[in-house]
């Protein structure tokens, strides 16, 4: 038994081709944008305001992704035999996570200043969500048989052509099958957004506290199933980590620091007020189509 990779990474619309790499990243962005406007809508914020943000934070978040990878392996591009222009086929993989965090943070900062919306709640709502979007977002990798596991014969293993093996053909016996990397994180991505929402609810999390779990959650994941990778990358060895290794480290223990100031502050609790400018909240809509968001917040976040 193993997991078959696709013959070539391309969804045909009938004739029009989509590569499923793009595919991934864009259905996992619409699901993480419908999930956050019900959740936002149900923290009392209005409808619409997560899909105008995220006008300025998905565009922010891509090219920060990508200059990341650029940056951490830009012997690919820039190196001997590498191609430069290569650089901007976003479509051939190659995001980094962290740096599509950092620049889509920078885009949300602008987009809630625009709304007038307090940035704390606002992150609070979003960043279980971003979890989805990167567990979807994987299925990129199986779609270009990439950034796969050690071998093994588990019954999940996953089949890869052997041209994408890191060193070629020769590099593992025929019919070597491998660890389903995408998999197992989109897995755990999934499963931390549903235990993150549950916590947020039950513990009454605000201040940041939900980011904090956010960030802990993603970096414990991404740090065990990195153990597993064996594609080639550039700063594979740093101190005897691969970088990513080292980031997860770094950003789980900021964290976990964060959370436990929050949380012994009493910084940590839930907003009532999620707009910086009151003009702009719901109650004061003139239309007054969302005059009764806030009266029915219980219910919704049920829904949400």
């Amino acid at each position: 038994m193993s997991i078959p990779s696709p013959a070539e990474g391309v969804l045909w619309l009938g004739p029009v081709p989509l590569r499923g790499y793009a595919f991934a990243i864009i259905l996992g962005i619409v699901v993480a944008v419908w999930v956050s406007e019900r959740r936002w809508q149900a923290r009392g914020g209005r409808a619409g305001d997560i899909q105008d943000i995220a006008l300025w934070a998905v565009p922010f978040g891509l090219v920060g992704g990508r200059i990341y990878h650029v940056m951490t392996d830009w012997q690919l591009y820039f190196g001997d035999g590498g191609s430069p222009i290569e650089a901007l086929y976003i479509w051939r993989g190659g995001l980094g996570v962290w740096g599509a965090i950092a620049l889509g943070a920078v885009g949300a900062i602008i987009g809630a200043k625009v709304k007038g919306i307090k940035f704390t709640p606002l992150l609070d709502t979003v960043a279980p969500t971003c979890l989805l979007a990167m567990g979807i977002g994987r299925w990129g990798n199986w779609f270009n048989q990439e950034l796969f596991g050690e071998p093994t014969d588990l019954p999940w293993a996953l089949e890869i052509d052997p041209s994408r093996f890191p060193e070629g053909p020769s590099q593992f016996p025929a019919g070597t099958t491998f660890h389903p990397t995408f998999l197992y994180e989109f897995c755990w991505d999934v499963i931390a957004f549903f235990a993150i929402v549950y916590l947020q609810k039950k513990l009454r999390l605000g201040g940041g506290r939900v980011v904090a779990l956010y960030v802990m959650a993603y970096c414990l994941g991404r740090g065990m199933i990195e153990t597993l990778r064996i594609d080639n990358v550039q700063l594979h060895d740093v101190l005897g980590l691969r970088w990513s290794e080292w980031m997860s480290i770094i950003l789980f223990v900021l964290a976990a620091a964060w959370w436990t100031y929050a949380t012994f502050t009493g910084r940590g609790k839930v907003e009532e007020e999620v707009y910086s400018d009151p003009a702009k909240a719901p109650s004061n809509d003139p239309d007054g189509d969302d005059a009764d968001n806030g009266a029915t917040d219980e219910e919704s976040s049920t829904k949400a």
